[in-house]
């Protein structure tokens, strides 16, 4: 039966050092086709250099324009059923105020609110004196923030796919913030730009009522008002369009915008602008689109960016167009006015967005970007730069070859002291210490994991440790040899009573690797998962394997005594 029972630990090993080689191999081997599985150590940006990027997403904005789209249409539902009625959104408590005109006409609009579904998402707080008041639910705030955040995510990593990052990290920290990871990028401003980039496309009618002329008085006495000025750049352009809205948002028609196209004589648009009031109710948002590629205006040969509709877009882009032929369409790029050429007749699928005039590789760069950003999706809002650190590949380089002078070190000393110290025991811990090496990276492959340089701290604090089970259970073994017990039931008793404590501490330093990984991130998070999979690694090779190569010492070479 022992003899039995060895046959099947040896098979055992032999398997699991199979599986690992598995997943060791493809760290070392370009062409690893062979071996069925691809998995293989990430290294971080701080190996391999890159950029380390945080943003923070304007959450708030989003909920702004779903409760201005909301009220639009409980505005023009309530007027089809001819309750006249006043909307307005509160910035600060994202809330909708329904002012009637008739006081009368309150129950019937509630009536209609109730059986709209509207109340799926949002409660009714007030409804009295001709006013209903209307607010989120605090778990559809927690979701179109997450949703957000979510599909902000997407959207980066789509776009990175397009750039050609291999293993990028993108998740989310907190409510809104965006860690975004680029291992080895070489152009991190060109990386930078694309995430960042909102690539918001819109095409709306131009309300003719307002032209240039009529609207520059108004600007103008706005901005004294306020005391701000996009020419002195005491703001940055969407901060000054949500400025200039704001405060102009009782002069012009419910649910318009006032934005600017740049001047053509103009390199900026702070240095020259002309200002159109544009018409949200008829407008078509770039999700509808299909495509977007890079094409040439056969005329000048300059660059533009062509973009076509799905079907769904194609038939509201057709009625946009049929219903405004003789109108200007504005071709709105995050919030910036491209072009606004009037409609001459019904569009059926596509448009262009034209770039002006410019050096032509830079025109030809900037429609690369615009078309790869509409390709990858609009961001569902802007995302701004809270932290950006770069790693050059030469730093990375560095330290992981110092990473690996002091594991090789640690490494040595341990083997040295294990086998001096513990002859023939000190062989089979030094046996059990280097599988257990074998055995953590090749666990750490199988999770695809991303090794830091805290992730290397990890693996050389593991050599440390891989060798306290050993100790433990050899001084057990002499404890019970120093009682008078045989060598064979010294290794059975000297195992089977260690086991507790070695588990107990394991298990202790497991919670704090859990608590780590789960609450952290980064390279508190990548020393975390190294150090869990080196528990595992060590529990597995010194009690398990460690315990079969002394039985089969014990058996194969008749030993007595160490």
């Amino acid at each position: 039966m022992f003899i039995e029972s060895l046959k099947a630990r040896f098979i055992i090993i032999s398997l699991s050092l199979i599986l690992g080689c598995v997943y060791f191999i493809p760290n070392f081997v370009e062409d690893s086709s062979f071996l069925p599985s691809k998995n293989k150590l990430i290294y971080g940006l701080d190996i391999q250099g890159g950029l380390h990027l945080v943003l923070s997403a304007d959450v708030n904005e989003i909920l702004q324009e779903r409760l201005s789209r909301t009220a639009f249409d409980i505005k023009e539902g309530l007027k089809k059923n001819k309750i006249l009625a006043s909307t307005l959104v509160t910035t600060n408590t994202f809330q909708i105020i329904i002012n009637l005109e008739k006081k009368e006409d309150l129950k019937s609009a509630q009536q209609w609110i109730k059986e709209s579904d509207i109340l799926n998402r949002m409660q009714i707080l007030k409804a009295q004196e001709g006013e209903i008041k209307l607010a989120y639910y605090d778990s559809r705030i927690r979701e179109l923030k997450e949703s957000a955040i979510q599909q902000s995510i997407e959207v980066i990593r789509n776009r990175i796919d397009e750039f050609g990052v291999s293993e990028p990290v993108i998740t989310a920290q907190g409510e809104d913030r965006i860690l975004v990871q680029l291992p080895g990028i070489e152009d991190s401003k060109r990386a930078k730009d694309l995430i960042q980039r909102t690539a918001r496309l819109e095409l709306a009618i131009v309300n003719a009522e307002f032209p240039p002329e009529k609207l520059f008085p108004l600007i103008e006495r706005a901005e004294k008002k306020g005391a701000y000025s996009l020419e002195e750049k005491t703001m940055n352009y969407r901060e000054y369009i949500k400025r200039i809205n704001a405060d102009l948002k009782n002069e012009f028609p419910e649910n318009h915008r006032l934005l600017f196209q740049k001047a053509p004589t103009a390199l900026t648009i702070e240095a020259g602008r002309i200002p159109y009031l544009v018409d949200m109710n008829q407008s078509i948002q770039g999700g509808l689109l299909e495509d977007a590629s890079v094409a040439f205006n056969p005329d000048t040969n300059n660059p533009l960016v062509s973009f076509r509709f799905q079907p769904e877009g194609r038939k509201v882009f057709s009625n946009l167009t049929g219903n405004s032929i003789g109108k200007a369409l504005a071709v709105i790029l995050d919030g910036v006015i491209k072009s606004a050429p009037t409609v001459q007749s019904r569009i059926q699928d596509r448009g262009e967005i034209s770039l002006g005039t410019g050096d032509y590789e830079s025109m030809l760069e900037e429609a690369n970007m615009i078309a790869t950003s509409l390709r990858a999706g609009a961001l569902p809002t802007q995302l701004y730069q809270l932290e950006e650190k770069t790693v050059g590949p030469t730093l990375g380089k560095d330290a992981i070859d110092r990473g690996k002078k002091a594991g090789a070190i640690s490494l040595f000393l341990v083997i040295l002291f294990m086998f001096f110290y513990y002859k023939s025991l000190g062989v089979v811990a030094n046996i059990c210490l280097l599988t257990n090496l074998f055995f953590l990276l090749a666990l750490m492959s199988s999770l695809s994991a991303t090794l830091t340089l805290p992730g290397v701290a990890g693996i050389i604090l593991t050599i440390g440790m891989a060798v306290d089970a050993n100790v433990i259970i050899f001084e057990r073994i002499k404890e019970e040899l120093r009682k008078g017990a045989s060598l064979k039931l010294a290794i059975k008793d000297g195992y089977g009573n260690a086991f507790s404590a070695i588990l107990d501490a394991n298990i202790t330093t497991a919670i704090v690797c859990f608590v780590l990984i789960y609450f952290s991130s980064g390279a508190v998070k990548g020393f975390a998962v190294t150090l869990f999979c080196g528990i595992l690694s060590s529990l597995w090779t010194a009690v398990f394997i460690s315990r079969t190569l002394m039985d089969f010492l014990v058996l194969r070479f008749n030993w007595t005594k160490i």
